[in-house]
């Protein structure tokens, strides 16, 4: 696996040439797209700062570069003529190095995960904002349960200021969260931030960062609260410095609060290209750097939710139509990935409790396309299934679904119009097998695929085998299976 990484990072390293020796050399005063892959693996190693990507070789890729050749033992001093400061076979050579030890790392390596967990395992959720009611209600009777509750949650303005969407001061957070506290429940609000533009521009701007640090903590220690999660989304890969920057100037302000970090799911290069294709040059240009995320955040959850038709390597193993939420194979890579670089005692696993419905169109000698339609609750697509006396059945994702006809069900059920009714639920990705229902799969069908309590449950058990800290589930809002309070525990 390290060698497939190492020749993917050759390739964006000598985008013009198909052996080491034919890549040009690079020195000063040189511009194009291989200067600018050179600078984007030196910023992604922190030897130069974050959107100086710019494809000229000028004084600041100069000296990065020869920083970097005296750390790796190239080259420490010297002339141009003798290779100091210029991007040629050896230094090559020693990002290939680089790459293959990285604290970043793209491809699975069984031998490098970090130690497993110590501690009891933790149970956790999130309950967003726009169903509070039924989420704080589905939560209550069930506080024993659970480890920590994360009210979702503040957002943050263009202007870098916080927001409290939720209106946590109010009711009913306000009675819940002193509810939580009786029971020793960690309260963990979560901060979401989802515009990429904004996120650089406040987090690159050193004087508007400090102030969101600054708010975030004075928030947290003011409402009493046992930490903050942070869920910004969305962010450019120039982000990557300012984003670290900014949890280690948070986790210094917080005392003895928590951080927890969520983070999306990064999927191994094997598994997001065909074998044989070379990703392309900022196949692993993150926007998150794993070994930072490890220093600054007591939790790491990872939402591992949204597959969709992502992943090539499983797409042409299951059967299909396929494009789950989260394939417990799926799953089962991303952890491992994340514990070649972050400690299995901090990393928590995020849980779908939602599913997705697609329009599946088959193509002729070349499989289905998929259009998602919206993401639903589990009551919806069990409600069509009962209209249309289908029986749901496990899938090969580990989750449960079926197929069935749109036009069928608009023909018993003309007045209802259930896509404004499943639209009001969530956000997430599915997919589903087919059902045993009578669709004719040559011609356009609906394809619904979610997670019940029983996927769940296996996800659950999958987090104990691989030896992390716990999971989380997103999301409570009282629409999930009901189920699922059998097996948190």
């Amino acid at each position: 696996m390290i060698l497939k990484f190492a020749l993917a990072v050759f390739l964006a390293l000598a985008p013009f040439g198909g052996a080491l020796a034919a890549a040009r050399s690079l020195s000063l005063g040189l511009s194009g797209d291989d200067v600018r892959a050179v600078q984007n693996e030196l910023i992604a190693r922190h030897y130069l700062v974050a959107g100086k990507a710019t494809g000229y070789f000028g004084p600041l890729t100069d000296a990065a570069i020869k920083k970097f050749q005296c750390d790796h033992n190239v080259i420490c001093s010297g002339l141009s003529s003798t290779g100091y400061g210029v991007v040629g076979p050896k230094t090559r050579v020693a990002f290939l190095s680089a790459s293959a030890a990285s604290d970043n790392p793209a491809t699975l390596n069984p031998n490098a995960f970090t130690p497993r967990a110590v501690g009891p395992f933790e149970f956790s959720g999130w309950i967003p904002y726009w169903r509070s009611a039924t989420g704080t209600q589905d939560v209550l009777p069930h506080f024993s349960q659970l480890t920590s509750v994360m009210p979702f949650g503040y957002s943050v303005k263009s202007d870098g200021t916080l927001a409290d969407t939720a209106r946590i001061t109010e009711e009913p957070w306000a009675s819940f969260i002193a509810e939580a506290k009786r029971n020793k429940v960690r309260v963990i609000p979560t901060v979401m931030w989802g515009n990429g533009a904004s996120i650089y521009k406040i987090l690159s701007n050193t004087a508007t960062r400090i102030a969101l640090e600054n708010e975030i903590a004075n928030l947290v220690k003011k409402n009493g609260f046992d930490g903050i999660d942070i869920d910004f989304e969305a962010k450019p890969h120039e982000a990557i410095t300012y984003f670290s920057t900014f949890l280690k100037g948070l986790y210094q302000r917080m005392g003895n609060k928590l951080v927890y970090c969520t983070i999306e799911a990064r999927m191994p290069l094997e598994d997001r290209y065909s074998p044989g294709t070379a990703p392309p040059p900022d196949a692993t240009d993150y926007a998150n750097d794993y070994e930072e995320i490890n220093k600054y955040c007591d939790r790491v959850e990872i939402m591992a939710y949204d597959q969709g038709t992502i992943n090539i390597r499983l797409n042409a193993i299951r059967k299909a139509p396929y494009a789950p939420v989260a394939d417990l194979e799926w799953v089962e890579s991303l952890v491992k990935l994340a514990a070649q670089s972050i400690s299995r005692n901090k990393i928590v696993l995020g849980i779908p409790t939602y599913g997705y419905e697609y329009t599946v169109t088959p193509i002729p000698g070349n499989g289905y396309q998929y259009k998602l339609l919206w993401p639903f609750n589990p009551r919806y697509a069990t409600e069509i299934a009962a209209k249309l006396l289908i029986t749901p059945s496990r899938n090969e994702a580990g989750e449960i679904g079926f197929t069935y006809d749109p036009k069928i069900l608009a023909a018993i059920a003309p007045a209802e119009n259930e896509s404004t009714q499943t639209q009001q639920t969530v956000a997430s990705s599915s997919a589903a097998q087919n059902a045993g229902s009578q669709v004719n799969t040559g011609q356009p069908f609906n394809y619904l695929s979610w997670s019940d309590a029983s996927a769940i449950k296996d996800k659950i058990n999958l987090a104990k085998k691989l030896g992390v800290r716990g999971i989380a589930i997103f999301k409570i809002d009282g629409g999930e299976d009901p189920a699922i309070w059998d097996i948190l525990k």
